[in-house]
């Protein structure tokens, strides 16, 4: 299970990396066809290590990544 959430974590990142750094949290779900527990486990891997935040209110709040990007 570790493992899928971290290749869930990875597809979430490569997401939001492609989507101007943020994303819906229901076009995360539809878009990456993903069971919705497994994308909330991902979802939290990330925003525990700090890679990711989440504003706005549930169920469809926004998720962005959290780093800036160099030039």
């Amino acid at each position: 299970m570790i493992t899928q959430i971290g290749l869930v974590a990875g597809d979430i990142w490569d997401y939001l990396d492609n989507h101007n750094g943020e994303a819906r949290m229901g076009d995360l779900t539809s878009d990456l066809k993903k069971d919705r527990d497994l994308v909330l486990m991902s979802i939290g891997w990330l925003a525990r290590e700090g890679h990711i935040v989440l504003e706005g209110k549930m169920p469809n709040y926004t998720v962005k990544l959290s780093h800036n990007k160099e030039e």
